[in-house]
């Protein structure tokens, strides 16, 4: 007798680790790829922090990002019980592009390359920290403390 397909799909799952402890049958011999993919991340948290900035400086950029992000559900709800996501939506689909199109060029750009562990930490550190500090209220008083 067959199992159901969530006990199959629970099963694979378990398996999922494992299959990660095996590891590459070769060790890679350049970290350019894996210091693209951090760094394009940290990238794009920094870069939702500016939008957040701009978007609170510019009305009509707000409008614009907003037009964005209305393909996520609940962008425009008008819903007066669980509200709506805003402009937040189109900050995160800016932040996703970003992250993406980042990663797509620094690959390209040192996929062939070693990237030093120093470097790229303090890149990593830099963007990261500053995308905390520029969402600390006491800095930056001009952006809202609640949603409107």
């Amino acid at each position: 007798m067959s199992q159901p397909l969530y006990l199959r799909v629970g099963n694979w799952l378990k398996q999922f680790p494992q299959s990660l402890a095996k590891g590459a049958p070769e060790a890679p011999t350049v970290s350019g790829p894996a210091a693209a993919a951090l760094l394009s991340a940290a990238f794009s948290c920094f870069l939702l922090m500016v939008n957040q900035h701009l978007t609170v400086l510019f009305k009509s950029w707000n409008a614009i990002v907003w037009s964005l992000g209305e393909w996520i559900p609940g962008s425009r709800t008008g819903d007066q019980v669980y509200g709506e996501i805003g402009s937040y939506s189109g900050k995160e689909t800016l932040m996703l592009v970003s992250w993406l199109l980042s990663w797509a060029i620094l690959h390209q750009l040192w996929k062939t390359r070693n990237i030093r562990a120093n470097s790229l930490y303090g890149s990593l550190i830099f963007f990261l920290v500053a995308a905390t500090v520029m969402n600390w209220h006491p800095i930056f008083p001009y952006l809202p403390l609640m949603p409107h």
